[in-house]
């Protein structure tokens, strides 16, 4: 439900970094010209292009939830361009065809209320999910709700439809095969992104999890510092 600016309390604290941030497809202010280029093999794609237009030969690789699950993806399939990635919040998909057609139908029916009601509606009951019960709390929510505002309900819809996680082919069994350095940081109280965390960690031995403390989903808005400090650790 955000966009690239979600991330600017991460970049203040990286400031001998230079760092690119990216809306998504449907977010922020990318503008998308076919439907099919919402797809995940279309949007890796298109961050591909984007680095070698900028001519950036390697870097790190940061994504949140869903841009968590495309960096996945750019993990599996381009990662001569990534020194490592850091998956925030991430699920490699589901693993069963029936849960991808079930939670499908979940996300129809979300793009459709997208559709149909005040956006700030849908938002609101949106964050009602226990996953953002942290979230919620902060004391930077409110500002928070009202940046989402600036994002078009008809493009989030689109997005739910072409890319959300039950149009996401199961990554699963990609993990072992990963050879570049990987963290996958969950925050101790997103109880579900913990437990699928730690399983991606029983069959991608050479990750690393981190855990960081008093934090939900939203853990480059709850902690920023916490998760900057994880990250210059693993780099150095």
């Amino acid at each position: 439900m955000g966009n690239c600016n979600d991330f600017s309390a991460v970049i203040e604290q990286l400031d001998d970094f230079c760092c690119l941030v990216v809306d998504l497809p449907g977010h922020g202010q990318t503008e998308v010209k076919h439907d099919a280029n919402y797809l995940m093999p279309d949007t890796a794609q298109a961050i591909i292009t984007l680095l070698k237009y900028l001519a950036i030969k390697q870097c790190w690789l940061w994504g949140y939830s869903m841009g968590g699950r495309i960096a996945l993806y750019l993990t599996i399939y381009f990662s001569q361009y990534f020194w490592g990635v850091i998956l925030e919040s991430t699920s490699p998909g589901l693993k069963t065809r029936s849960e991808r057609e079930q939670r499908i139908q979940q996300d129809l029916k979300l793009a459709k209320r997208l559709e149909s009601v005040e956006l700030s509606q849908f938002i609101h009951q949106w964050y009602q999910n226990p996953l953002f019960s942290s979230f919620i709390q902060h004391p930077g929510y409110q500002q928070a709700f009202t940046n989402r505002l600036n994002n078009n309900p008809f493009k989030l819809a689109k997005s739910l439809r072409m890319i959300g996680l039950g149009m996401q082919p199961s990554l699963w069994h990609c993990l072992s095969d990963i050879g570049i350095p990987m963290m996958f940081m969950v925050g101790a109280l997103d109880c579900k992104f913990l437990m699928i965390n730690r399983q991606m960690l029983d069959v991608c031995p050479q990750a690393k999890l981190g855990i960081i403390p008093n934090t939900g989903h939203n853990i480059h808005f709850e902690n920023p510092l916490a998760i900057v400090k994880m990250f210059k650790k693993i780099i150095q």
